[in-house]
């Protein structure tokens, strides 16, 4: 059951990410509240930008709330004050953009019209109301609850995920965000957490549970001993599509309870050659949750005669298994139900391949710092993501086979792979398709992202603020990491920064941070009414678009 309450926790606030790493890199502009090595005061003007900051759960003024300004155009230019009893906050500045974010305990620190990495920046000095502004902090919500065993008592050490809906890449993905632990009393508790749509799940071990070895004397071990958890969701359920969903608003305090109950547990077979390379290893279990694959750990991996060997501990059901080769490498995963009596056998699994990626930025000299090459396979999941080292170069050692997009990135700038070249052949774009127990060397040309495309955005004939602006790629579903977002600021002025060269549509629509964005479908209506743009391979700095983008609704 679900209990609601309100709740205040400690000030910090954990956005975790995984696995999109580096799409959610490319796709986002330079972050505004980034630390940087130096701050200078922001010099006074005669503008005023003044407001209240409020609970975002009912609109009361927040006081002791720290309120910071920061300069657009140049971060380093900050100031920060600590509000009022009324939640007042007042600046006196010069001519400019300014970013404005409010943090308090208890609340997510939040900029001004905050939609997930984006918000709206003042704008002084252009006959804009910059003097009645409202900031709204929500309060941080906890989801906690009781893991229960199969007679109602409490399962102490269970490893508790939560995961959460996140449309930041234009899709609705359903991510990994906190891990948590539960107590002797089989409670856990996940806070800070921000606004949004949850999910739950649990890992467990029987206490009480004995795997005894095939071939043993069956009646050593009462069979009812010989159990294990499958990882159960909230809902209780063994399924990720059947999980119930929890949405959280600011200030909730949720409880989600969650019932396990014990599955025989795997008794699972399988060969090893004599000679390896490796030694004998334990194949690879995954099962799917969401939209990614969680590895499964046996309790128990022995020999039970010379050759044969034993994996047991784990849950009877679907899983995807990887067995290694003789050399350790592990197979192309294969989707088995299992049950118990099973042999696992290898002959038939793909041997996965080795890549090494040696790099080159076109028109550079040297490679930037920090860059790192991924794969996205396709069903659009990323697989792989590798460092380049100094000599240019990335090694892939475990990749199935499959058709990838290669994409390249670095936390400040954006690049795209234009060609792919492996021996005597070349192609054009970024798919690389690889092909079972290869070992390639392949060199990627990329192109740097150098252009800003800055422009207005509009409702009739006023400026629009607060709109997500959008710039679609041709061929958006191939080109995912092409796109490029920002909201519309105070004056409706937007810029999308390091575009990469090549044919795009401009879109702005009005509260559409729900939608998703990244697929063709949900794009069409908007598209029919967007704006071309070209940017050239010499585009160099700001690409100014000459006409307002008219604001969709959504």
């Amino acid at each position: 059951m679900i209990n609601t309450d309100s709740t205040a926790s400690n000030e910090r606030h954990t956005l975790s990410r995984i696995v999109l790493g580096l799409s959610l890199l490319l796709l986002r502009g330079p972050a505004i509240w980034a630390q940087t090595p130096k701050v200078e005061p922001l010099p006074t003007g005669p503008y005023r930008i003044a407001g209240t900051v409020v609970n975002a759960k009912g609109g009361s003024p927040l006081a002791r709330v720290r309120v910071q300004i920061t300069d657009t155009r140049n971060p380093q230019r900050q100031r920060s004050l600590v509000t009022s009893d009324d939640g007042r906050f007042e600046f006196r500045v010069i001519a400019g953009k300014f970013a404005i974010q409010g943090a308090k305990r208890g609340y997510i620190t939040s900029a001004y019209n905050r939609h997930e990495q984006f918000s709206t920046a003042i704008v002084t000095g252009a006959n804009l109301d910059t003097e009645h502004l409202v900031l709204r902090l929500p309060p941080v919500a906890v989801l906690s609850g009781k893991i229960l065993d199969e007679t109602g008592e409490p399962v102490r050490e269970a490893s508790v995920r939560i995961y959460r809906e996140d449309r930041s890449a234009g899709v609705s993905r359903i991510i990994p965000v906190s891990n948590v632990t539960t107590d002797d009393q089989g409670d856990y508790e996940a806070t800070p957490l921000d606004e949004g749509t949850y999910f739950v799940s649990v890992r467990a071990t029987p206490w009480y549970a004995v795997h005894p070895l095939t071939g043993r004397d069956p009646s050593s071990v009462d069979s009812s001993l010989d159990v294990a958890y499958p990882i159960t969701y909230y809902g209780d359920t063994a399924e990720a599509d059947e999980a119930t969903p929890i949405p959280l608003r600011g200030g909730d305090h949720l409880e989600a309870d969650i019932r396990l109950t014990p599955v025989a547990s795997l008794h699972l077979t399988f060969h090893i050659a004599e000679k390896t390379d490796s030694g004998a290893q334990a194949p690879m279990l995954q099962v799917p949750t969401f939209d990614g694959m969680e590895q499964i750990q046996a309790q128990n991996f022995q020999m039970i005669s010379p050759g044969i060997y034993e994996v047991s501990g784990i849950a009877t059901g679907k899983y995807f298994v990887r067995m290694p080769d003789s050399s350790g490498q592990f197979k192309e995963p294969a989707e088995m139900d299992l049950s118990n009596g099973v042999e696992l056998d290898s002959s038939t699994a793909r041997s996965a391949s080795k890549i090494k990626a040696v790099v080159h930025v076109r028109g550079a000299a040297n490679l930037p710092e920090e860059l790192h090459v991924s794969l996205r396979n396709s069903k659009g999941r990323f697989v792989a993501w590798e460092a380049v080292d100094p000599k240019g170069e990335a090694e892939f050692q475990d990749v199935t086979p499959d058709a990838y997009a290669v994409l390249a990135g670095t936390p400040t700038k954006s690049y795209s792979v234009v060609g792919i070249a492996s021996g005597d052949s070349a192609s054009h774009g970024h798919t690389l398709t690889v092909p079972e127990g290869a070992s390639l060397t392949v060199s990627l040309t990329l192109v740097e992202g150098k252009a800003n495309v800055e422009g207005l955005a509009k409702r009739g004939d006023k400026p629009a603020s607060g709109a997500m602006i959008v710039l679609v790629p041709k061929d958006p579903e191939a080109n995912q990491e092409l796109f490029r977002r920002d909201q519309s600021d105070l004056d409706g002025t937007f810029t999308l920064h390091g575009v990469v060269p090549g044919s795009y549509t401009l879109i702005a629509i009005d509260d559409g941070w729900d939608l998703d964005w990244a697929k063709p479908a949900a794009l069409a209506p908007y598209l029919k009414h967007g704006q071309p743009i070209k940017v050239e391979d010499q585009t160099r700095g700001a690409l100014k678009v000459a006409d307002a983008v008219e604001v969709q609704k959504k």
